[in-house]
């Protein structure tokens, strides 16, 4: 299992059980959830507040494109990982450490994000 203990992850992600799955997965690989924000509203305030070492973005929040998520990462210089129900890699996935497409496993986005942040 990825080891992520002490990282601070951003969760975002509107499909609940999805979410409540990847809190989950997360704080197991001894990380600290933050989240989930199911929107871009609630996501952009949380990154604005600083101490976040990597993120789980959603591609798609409710029919809202996350690209203002993936760009606030970016400039923050977090590292993200986009998870998509979408077939091929878009705009968004290019600024991501990694693309993990629905289905997954959560331990296939621990281990991208253990990637990205530096966990082991």
């Amino acid at each position: 299992m990825a080891d992520l203990t002490g990282k601070s992850i951003l969760i975002v992600e509107d499909e609940a059980l999805l979410a409540l799955l990847l809190k989950d997965a997360v704080e197991e690989a001894g990380a600290i959830a933050i989240g989930p924000a199911t929107t871009i509203a609630t996501a952009l305030p949380l990154i604005e507040a600083g101490g976040i070492d990597g993120a789980v973005l959603d591609l798609n929040l409710g029919g809202d494109r996350s690209g203002p998520i993936a760009e606030a990462l970016g400039a923050a210089r977090i590292p993200f990982v986009v998870a998509t129900g979408y077939g091929a890699a878009t705009d968004i996935g290019q600024g991501a450490a990694a693309v993990v497409h629905k289905p997954y496993d959560p331990e296939t986005v621990l281990n991208a994000l253990a990637g990205a942040v530096g966990g082991v």
